[in-house]
């Protein structure tokens, strides 16, 4: 087939989403398939003409354009399948305060939070305890993320969110580890347990993309009974956000042995150090199998 690769766009996470288009073209390639790059961030006007001329679209945004259903929608106007979610989908799940009323609405545990929608006044303060997290409600891989120890670091935690971010969300502090866990298909994969290396204190952006960054365990050594809860609960975050052909559910799990969902994912990371990959794996999919799934599963969808 004649593929759209549509990758880098304009969000903080544009360098993440380009290096994952480079392992994504070359699996593409070996798969047999042609391929043309496209970067929204410099001409999303030929996205429409682009799209007319290819059999498939694969998406590898992150942040908007990208996880926000716009690139959806446009190339769902011109009847161009692509891999993932609808646009509808891709929307609420981008936005945290509206996919965590979702998750509390369908029963799905998830912290509480406070909504910013412009940075408050002076005197404002959180209604929880330190320490909380400040945090981007539209954003991803840990870009726009601060933790707040103390009422000190509120305004300068503040004042450097919102000069970049214009919406946020306030969470409280959950104690515990990370867990995530992929949905390919309609079966979650194993999860995968991350431990921050060299001393960090949660699971920031350069644990994330830099090589041993982080201890990621896969499957995750969890009990089988919380096992079986981390699965059940991306997969049905998975199906009340109205999701398709995959995504990633982060969690914590609590010393208490609570579970925690954080967020869901619709175009989760595709670097060689990301995820869902890593979960694929686990279950004897290689990443060229991933990628010929994930155009599958987007051609049914588009049927």
């Amino acid at each position: 087939m004649n593929i759209l690769l549509i990758a880098g766009g304009w969000s903080s996470e544009r360098e993440v989403s380009l290096n994952g288009a480079k392992g994504i073209h070359l699996a593409l390639m070996r798969l047999g398939h042609s391929v043309t790059f496209f970067d929204p961030q410099n001409s999303l006007d030929g996205l429409l003409t682009a799209a007319r001329d290819h059999d498939f679209a694969f998406i590898n945004l992150h942040g908007s354009p990208g996880e926000d259903g716009m690139v959806q929608a446009l190339l769902e106007s011109v009847g161009c399948p692509f891999q993932g979610s609808r646009a509808v989908g891709s929307f609420i799940a981008l936005n945290k305060s509206v996919s965590k009323q979702v998750f509390l609405d369908n029963a799905l545990p998830t912290p509480e939070w406070e909504f910013l929608a412009k940075r408050p006044s002076k005197d404002w303060r959180p209604k929880f305890s330190y320490p909380i997290f400040i945090k981007s409600n539209t954003g991803g891989s840990s870009l726009g993320l601060s933790r707040v120890a103390n009422e000190n670091e509120l305004q300068d935690a503040l004042d450097s969110l919102f000069a970049t971010e214009s919406e946020l969300i306030v969470e409280p502090l959950i104690e515990g580890v990370e867990v995530t866990c992929g949905v390919l298909g309609n079966e979650a994969l194993p999860p995968v347990l991350i431990e921050p290396a060299d001393g960090s204190i949660f699971f920031d952006y350069e644990a994330k993309y830099r090589p041993g960054g982080a201890r990621e365990v896969c499957p995750a050594p969890l009990p089988e009974t919380i096992t079986a809860q981390v699965k059940y609960f991306a997969l049905k975050a998975h199906k009340v956000l109205g999701l398709s052909g995959y995504s990633r559910a982060d969690f914590i799990y609590s010393p208490d042995g609570s579970l925690h969902l954080l967020e869901v994912n619709t175009l989760p990371g595709m670097t060689s150090t990301s995820l869902l990959p890593q979960e694929a794996e686990a279950v004897g999919i290689s990443f060229d199998e991933l990628i010929a799934r994930l155009i599958q599963l987007g051609l049914a969808e588009d049927n």
